[in-house]
């Protein structure tokens, strides 16, 4: 996947090719190898050179990583068409997952609580990291499916969120 970036006014060309949870990224000719997986919407973490990130991507373009906040603008040049306007995931029931084996630390919300998209639920922690789980829409929390302390394996349900 070819796509063009856009960083404090500095443009990139972006060559994406992904071989399972390996990611092999040039940009402007310079090679990355990743493995990348996708915690939760918009949040993702990337392993490079035995180093694990965690960046949030929020739907307005901007990045969080490592508590800094970037505004980029990405564009496929094949798809000129607009997107929609990214509330496509706001209705129904949404499941927060692990994407890897860990154990729950601490839970952030109650089951009835309010959320807003963005504010933190359950904090897991894989690998020595702290994984801070947000919800992806405004809604309630019907269910909290495990217990602080709890080991649970990758794609586990840990809350659901109408």
């Amino acid at each position: 996947m070819k796509l063009q970036a856009e960083l404090k006014n500095e443009k990139f060309d972006i060559d994406i090719k992904r071989d399972g949870e390996k990611i092999f990224a040039s940009v402007n000719d310079r090679e990355y190898e990743l493995e990348a997986s996708e915690v939760e919407p918009d949040v993702f973490l990337l392993k490079y050179n035995n180093q694990i990130s965690q960046i949030y991507v929020a739907p307005n373009g901007i990045v969080n990583l490592h508590n800094h906040q970037l505004e980029v603008t990405v564009t496929d040049p094949k798809k000129i068409r607009s997107k929609g306007s990214g509330d496509e995931t706001a209705d129904g029931v949404v499941e927060i997952k692990t994407a890897m084996p860990g154990k729950i630390v601490r839970i952030l919300v109650e089951e009835g609580t309010e959320v807003v998209h963005g504010q933190g639920v359950i904090v897991v922690e894989a690998m020595k990291m702290q994984n801070e789980m947000k919800s992806p829409k405004d809604g309630v929390i019907k269910t909290i499916r495990h217990q602080e302390g709890v080991n649970v394996n990758a794609g586990e349900v840990l809350v659901v969120i109408e």
